[in-house]
């Protein structure tokens, strides 16, 4: 009986004829077409019981490259399928498992592999959309010759893609006030000011002899050493607004994943300038600085959330002199004087303002043009985004005009 269940509707099918063929035999009283029909019913038992006799053993392996993408790229899925047993396969039909979000499932076809034989097989994905999928399992379906057998079987092996939302190149801008601690250089030296300005401390074993100050060691009697270059660092926090509420439109054009992605873009570019930023949404704050693996990864599987307020979101931002920058979505007055009272410090506070009416939502320019005005009072600088708008020339217009000591003209 188990080896029935394997039998493919061909081979139900023969068998259906030959009882059907031996019923008429018997009737008749035609032995030779009794013959036919037992030939018929036996061809799919005997298919049956060898397939499920047989001992089978291949061996799968899978590779993704890369394992993370931006969306809209491509990644390869390369599948090794090897015949470790010492029978040669028959015919083998293929099937990969995907969301549907990625396409197609991929089906091949082997003929025959032979023992310790081994193919390869490749196949492309394009996801459109950012996200954590699941590629496989791989299922396999072993065939006889005749297409009356069919044994199914699955590999329990997966492997997850990492779909980022599009990164768009910044170009390098000097915000004033965004270097926290004041001054204009990343690296500060004690010893930039003169010899006699060093600030030495005490020789320790391993210390380089050429960094020796001779004069501090006459002084204080004991070898002494010029102490190394303090780094001063950047800090910069990204707000991005997550609340389902405050965003408009469907799927990769709505203004939410236009908000991840600029809030994507912008702290990779603040991480590759050498910030430590911290990345907060309206749910709160991460723990410590991102990296860009760690927060592409966050951005890969973020979703609208439930949140009404975005006081936990401003609570975040905290009172910084650095740089902050806030990627908000449609707003109320009462959320956009929050964000105004915010604002504290010498730093620079920069909010990518959606435009929720470009995407869709009606009656909602006057409150932008509003909310704009507000968070300008307050000491923001506010760009407004809509659909189609040049992230890096946005960012490019977020420098302070300057004037010309000559001409007086803005540049």
């Amino acid at each position: 009986m188990n080896s029935l269940r394997v039998l493919t509707t061909r081979g139900r099918c023969f068998i259906a004829a030959g009882v059907t063929t031996a019923g008429c035999a018997f009737v008749l009283g035609e032995r030779d077409l009794l013959r036919v029909a037992v030939l018929i019913v036996a061809l799919p038992l005997i298919s049956a019981l060898v397939v499920s006799r047989t001992r089978y053993r291949l061996s799968c392996s899978r590779s993704l490259t890369p394992r993370r993408l931006a969306a809209g790229h491509t990644a390869e899925v390369r599948i090794g399928m090897e015949n470790v047993s010492r029978l040669p396969s028959g015919l083998i039909l293929i099937e990969e498992e995907l969301p549907y979000v990625l396409g197609e499932r991929p089906r091949f076809v082997l003929d025959r592999v032979e023992p310790r034989g081994v193919r390869e097989l490749a196949y492309r994905i394009r996801p459109d959309g950012r996200g954590k999928f699941r590629i496989g399992p791989l299922g396999i379906r072993i065939m006889d010759p005749f297409g009356l057998v069919e044994l199914r079987r699955m590999f329990q092996s997966v492997d997850t893609l990492v779909v980022t939302p599009p990164i768009v190149p910044l170009p390098p801008v000097r915000l004033h006030g965004d270097w926290a601690g004041g001054g204009d250089g990343r690296t500060r030296s004690l010893a930039t000011a003169g010899d006699d300005d060093v600030a030495p401390r005490e020789y320790r074993h391993g210390d380089d002899l050429r960094r020796v100050h001779w004069r501090s060691t006459a002084r204080h009697g004991e070898l002494m050493v010029r102490r190394e270059e303090q780094q001063w660092r950047s800090r910069g926090c990204v707000l991005l607004d997550t609340r389902r509420v405050s965003h408009a439109g469907e799927g990769p054009g709505s203004s939410f994943e236009v908000a991840v992605s600029a809030a994507a873009s912008v702290a990779v570019h603040l991480i590759h300038e050498g910030f430590g930023v911290r990345f907060a949404t309206d749910a709160g704050r991460t723990e410590g600085d991102a990296t860009e693996d760690s927060l592409l990864d966050l951005l890969a599987g973020v979703r609208p959330s439930r949140a009404v307020s975005l006081q936990r979101g401003v609570d975040a931002i905290g009172h910084r002199d650095g740089l902050v920058v806030a990627v908000l979505g449609d707003l109320s007055d009462e959320e956009a004087d929050r964000l105004a009272r915010a604002h504290r410090g010498t730093g620079t506070w920069l909010a990518l303002l959606l435009d929720p009416g470009a995407w869709g939502r009606a009656n909602r320019a006057d409150a932008v043009r509003r909310n704009a005005r507000r968070l300008r009072a307050a000491g923001w600088r506010v760009l407004t985004v809509e659909p189609g708008d040049d992230l890096a020339a946005l960012w490019r217009a977020a420098a302070p005009v300057t004037r010309s000591r000559t001409t007086g003209v803005g540049r």
